[in-house]
């Protein structure tokens, strides 16, 4: 199984034990920061509910969101939920983005569709994009999960993912990422001498992602700054 099936089944996966580890929280818990600043974990579980639906909305070719606004806004109204509200929403917000994706066609998923600030990419990449949201966001939370505990199957997917991501940013060096499985990737601005980088795969995710400063990662210079995903 490869392309958006192999991604959809990962997502389903990650989704349900992003669930059941919410699920053992309560609502005080909700209410304490999450690793992001100025985020409780309840701001981090609407905006997942919420990015599945505006997913949703990217699949039938509207906008992701109405606005940078409303989007905050929507986040904002969300976040101070019990902790009962937000296990519902995320399971429903996650069936509908299912269900959808369900009923997409092969020339649906090679099909181009606009993402948030423009962004165009392929709609094949969508629910890497959701399970990359959903591990990263559930390190966020702080309630267990870790970059040492992300699975096997998304460290398979996501180090190429977050590169390309940073492929061609004036403000990344040329780097060259080394894993320690022997997988390379490329990315930062184009250049003929990059900066090796080498690590595991989730070391590397870490890094990229803006979760570790770079733990468990070598190399002969200091690694850059990147900018935020």
């Amino acid at each position: 199984m490869t392309g958006p099936a192999a991604d959809l089944a990962g997502l389903q996966d990650a989704t349900e034990r992003l669930v059941a580890d919410v699920a053992t929280l309560d609502d005080a818990a909700v209410a304490q920061p999450s690793r992001l600043p100025g985020w409780t974990r309840g701001h981090v579980l609407a905006h997942l509910a919420r990015n599945a639906d505006a997913l949703v909305n990217v699949f039938h070719g509207r906008p992701m969101y109405a606005s940078a606004e409303a989007r905050n806004a929507d986040i904002e109204r969300d976040a101070h939920r019990p902790l009962a509200t937000h296990v519902a929403d995320l399971r429903d917000s996650a069936d509908r983005l299912a269900t959808t994706a369900a009923g997409l066609t092969d020339d649906d998923w090679r099909a181009t569709v606009t993402l948030r600030d423009g962004m165009r990419d392929v709609a094949s990449v969508i629910p890497l994009r959701r399970w990359v949201e959903i591990e990263l966001h559930g390190i966020d939370l702080d309630a267990g999960h870790t970059v040492a505990s992300l699975p096997s199957a998304f460290l398979d997917r996501a180090p190429a993912y977050l590169a390309r991501r940073l492929a061609g940013h004036p403000a990344v060096p040329p780097l060259e990422l080394r894993a320690e499985d022997g997988r390379t990737w490329r990315t930062g601005r184009a250049g003929d001498s990059p900066r090796i980088i080498v690590g595991t795969a989730a070391a590397l995710v870490g890094w990229l992602s803006g979760r570790t400063p770079g733990s468990g990662l070598t190399a002969a210079e200091p690694l850059p700054e990147l900018p935020g995903l």
